[in-house]
């Protein structure tokens, strides 16, 4: 296990807690646990596999809803154990990390010196004899290897008051590697607000969330831990490995670098998305180089599944200019577009064009809002209806986007988003005037795991697609997608929820796509 990076005496001082080093800490600081409750009540989980390494991540929370998640403050000597079965009969490697009061009592290990496309299992247990389940993770191929499939699920949008979260437990018994974790793991609203309609409809409740709106970081502790006790978000996790990114309601609705949606002042504001941001580090199986500082996170990163597949994880939040005022009438919002309005920043679109230089089969953009254009008009509206939210407000930041494809002649770039609780595989055009235009490249929107609840399933796509002619579909149930990948094509299974206002929902297959790598286009299966 790698535990130490570069970093001066005052990262050491800030940063020991993330290292899992008990040599580190004066004996005073660590306890001696006696815990009389459970402590792992938010499960385990794995994350961001590479070839040779997997996260593991818990977090101590014997009363996850109580202050501090019933823990005193103090750091807690937590140990773990990785096999290749689930008997332990052939253990890997064991260790030990701590579990801080500065980061929640979360505890993230970086395993090192594992063998690539290999299953794991792996579990936490702590002095007193409490275990964790047996939870089970897989590694990344080797780089230099030529995999013939890898199969990421995408999942997002789990807004836990407007529905259940029975979509996990399917997904959970899926054959897959892996899932992409797009965003809006919490919702930051207070209780009692519901999940929101896309078409209008009433708003459901179906459970509630615990207190107001979040703002401290024992808020958004708490939100996290809400989360993380739902049985089938467990089930996912114990499954399967995450790679996670987080989307607008990690922090608050709609934020765009030091942008609230309300206008509060950049450096109040500042203030909460660095404690959301350590909150979100704390609660997901993210690594070290996710470890916030200075109040931002370096998410975007990139990782690669042999030459099968490069999976660019991009930040559609933390880089971005202010939205452009639209048909929704939000304020505050910039009033004039301008071609250097981004998405992605300066920064993150140089990285972003370079890491397209590669020999993979496959580019995988997986990011959190939509880049196609798109009309929502209602049935009988005379005037086009967007959202600047996505890459609508930002047409210069598109057309760069469209221009780092075809510069480099790829066709075989995949955007694999969620964000806007609706099924959709479509064509990106190369002329925004023109929808029916060559493609540069494919679109899939996985639909939410439970955001928007069952308030839409009856919408009617037709007028839609009518007015969306580079769309295939456009359905509103919720539930995941599916991404098939192979060295001669990639295939896309949409899965949609019957319900989700109640338990016990049942999932189908709603529609399958396939693309060729030497074509970027949509083809039925």
């Amino acid at each position: 296990m790698t535990d130490i990076f570069a970093f001066n005496r005052r990262q050491m001082l800030v940063g020991a807690g993330f290292m899992g080093l008990s040599a580190l800490y004066p004996a005073r600081l660590l306890a001696t646990p006696r815990f009389s409750l459970y402590p792992f009540t938010l499960g385990v989980a794995s994350g961001d596999p590479w070839p040779d390494s997997v996260v593991l991540w818990t977090r101590l929370a014997p009363e996850p809803l109580a202050e501090h998640g019933g823990m005193e403050m103090v750091a807690v000597p937590v140990q773990w154990e990785i096999a290749e079965d689930a008997a332990f009969t052939k253990a890997v490697q064991k260790g030990e990390a701590l579990a801080r009061p500065e980061l929640g009592h979360s505890v993230h290990v970086e395993v090192q010196g594992l063998k690539p496309a290999r299953e794991y299992f792996y579990r936490f247990f702590i002095a007193n004899g409490d275990a964790t389940p047996v939870a089970r993770t897989r590694t990344a191929p080797a780089h230099n290897s030529r995999p013939d499939r890898l199969r990421v699920a995408l999942a997002g949008c789990q807004h836990y008051e407007a529905g259940y979260f029975t979509a996990y437990r399917h997904l959970s018994n899926e054959d897959l590697d892996c899932v992409y974790m797009y965003g809006d793991y919490i919702y930051e609203g207070a209780g009692g607000r519901g999940g929101g309609s896309e078409s209008g409809g009433s708003r459901q409740i179906v459970r509630n969330h615990v207190g107001g709106e979040i703002y401290s970081l024992d808020d958004y502790r708490r939100r996290y831990a809400q989360y993380h006790l739902d049985a089938d978000l467990q089930a996912a996790h114990h499954a399967l490995p995450f790679i996670c990114a987080f989307d607008d309601h990690e922090v608050d609705n709609d934020w765009a670098d030091l942008h609230e949606e309300n206008g509060a002042p950049a450096q109040l504001f500042a203030m909460r998305r660095a404690m959301a941001l350590q909150a979100w580090y704390e609660n997901l199986p993210v690594r070290q180089a996710q470890i916030p500082m200075e109040g931002r996170v370096q998410m975007y990163r990139r990782l690669d599944f042999g030459n099968l597949v490069r999976m660019h994880v991009t930040d559609n939040r933390s880089h971005r200019d202010q939205q452009l005022c639209d048909a929704r009438k939000k304020t505050p919002c910039r009033t004039a577009d301008t071609e250097a309005a981004s998405v992605f920043g300066a920064r993150q679109e140089a990285w972003l064009g370079e890491g397209l230089v590669n020999p993979m089969r496959w580019n995988m953009m997986a990011q959190q809002a939509m880049v196609m254009p798109y009309d929502l008009r209602k049935e009988g509206a005379s005037e086009p209806w967007s959202s600047s939210d996505d890459w609508m407000g930002y047409p210069g930041a598109r057309k760069r986007y469209k221009a780092m494809i075809t510069d480099r002649k790829l066709t075989n770039v995949v955007i694999a988003c969620g964000n806007s609780h609706r099924h959709i595989a479509a064509h990106i055009p190369s002329d925004d005037a023109d929808w029916t235009s060559k493609p540069v490249a494919v679109e899939f929107m996985s639909s939410s795991i439970s955001s928007s609840g069952d308030s839409d399933t009856n919408w009617r796509s037709d007028a839609t697609l009518r007015l969306n002619p580079h769309q295939m579909i456009h359905e509103m149930r919720r539930g995941y997608t599916i991404h098939d990948i192979r060295q001669d094509r990639w295939t896309t299974t949409m899965k949609a929820m019957d319900h989700v206002g109640r338990p016990g929902g049942n999932v189908r297959e709603l529609a399958k796509f396939v693309v060729l790598p030497h074509e970027a286009r949509i083809n039925r299966a």
